[in-house]
């Protein structure tokens, strides 16, 4: 059964909030710095939830012991691959901490389907978010609902609740057996204004430079474009002017600028620079994958385009460039809907009643702009 997180229910009769409910997050990336773009889907919603009065802690990198793989260019897996003899060490160090700090909680919310299999010998109650690709490894909870339905359901059958991000994981996730599924998206912040296209039109594109991202088609696509790239990773060869990853104040203003956002993914959970570029009104060209399927419609608040064929990705591009007033009408679509389907009130509401529900009690907390009070 799937329970759509963004809506509202009745608060349960005979029930009474009786304590800060304590949650510890665990987490394979989170930003290590102020500016920094790893994990910021983790790092946002766990300052948000601390706002609302929960007492959130988070075991991430840096916490537990990574021996130094957890940031390398291709991510964790890539370098267990190179490095095998890291991955008991790792695991045991993951294990450890968790169970130590999660002493004194109530609840695991465990990141990913890998990150779940920690939470089982956390000796807690724990919640699992599926999230989709890990640089597109093994891992991939895509990957490990279709080669071993029979693993995700055991480590999901012991979990509380499983969290899908997006529609693409919901019928993954349903597919490969699982049950007590909730849909909450991830928040984005909504920004009051959208800004003025630059003079020549900029095509943007920020986030890993790396395969599952599909950013070799659009290096093989770009001849002629104005195109500003902002990111890294291990195909960063392919893209000599770009300008690493950038500042939060600089990618907003990047976003502001762009005539269109480029997301050529060929493997997507959910689809967070897609998002937060629709949320600045741009005009999108997306890979028809994953959960860019549930943000992108096509025609209507972006456009689709087959991932893996870089023709397709510049000709959705040049209609776009040619075309100001398709930019617009599909920009202020986008922005439309994801102010629907991502605000941040929805989505903390949603989590916040996933966890009382996993426990089967409420806590105190300070209630959301969209909660009634009484």
């Amino acid at each position: 059964m799937v329970r759509h997180g963004v809506e509202q229910g009745p608060r349960r009769a005979g029930t009474q909030a009786h304590r800060q409910l304590r949650v510890v997050v665990f987490t394979t990336s989170y930003p290590r710095y102020a500016d920094d773009f790893a994990g910021r889907f983790v790092s946002d919603p766990v300052e948000r939830l601390r706002a609302r009065g929960l007492d959130v802690q988070v075991v991430h990198p840096g916490v537990y012991e990574d021996y130094g793989v957890a940031y390398q260019g291709g991510g964790i897996m890539h370098a267990v691959r190179r490095r095998p003899w890291i991955a008991p060490r790792l695991a045991l160090s993951m294990i450890r901490t968790l169970r130590r700090e999660a002493r004194d909680a109530d609840l695991v919310h465990a990141m990913w389907l890998a990150g779940g299999v920690v939470a089982l010998f956390s000796a807690k109650p724990f919640v699992v978010s599926l999230l989709g690709s890990i640089s597109g490894g093994p891992l991939d909870d895509f990957v490990l609902m279709r080669r071993a339905p029979w693993l995700v359901r055991w480590i999901c059958h012991r979990a509380r609740a499983t969290i899908c991000i997006s529609e693409a994981l919901v019928e993954s996730a349903q597919k490969a057996g699982i049950e007590n599924i909730r849909f909450i998206p991830i928040g984005i912040e909504i920004p009051e204004t959208v800004g003025e296209e630059a003079d020549p039109p900029e095509v943007f594109y920020t986030g890993r430079l790396s395969p599952e991202k599909g950013v070799q088609d659009l290096a093989a696509a770009r001849d002629g474009l104005n195109l500003i790239v902002s990111g890294d990773g291990p195909l960063r060869h392919l893209f000599p002017d770009a300008l690493g990853f950038i500042s939060r104040a600089e990618l907003d203003e990047r976003f502001r600028r762009a005539a269109v956002v480029v997301v050529p993914s060929r493997s997507e959970g959910f689809g967070v620079v897609c998002a937060e570029a629709m949320a600045y009104g741009n005009a999108v060209v997306a890979g028809a994958t994953g959960g860019l399927l549930g943000l992108v419609r096509d025609g209507e608040t972006g456009l689709l385009v087959e991932p893996g064929n870089p023709k397709e990705l510049r000709a959705a591009i040049d209609r776009l460039l040619a075309d100001p007033v398709l930019r617009k009408r599909l920009g202020e679509n986008a922005r439309r809907w994801i102010t629907e389907l991502c605000s941040w009130d929805h989505v903390l509401d949603a989590t916040i009643k996933t966890y009382e529900q996993a426990l089967g009690k409420e806590f105190v907390r300070h209630p959301g702009p969209s909660e009634d009070p009484r």
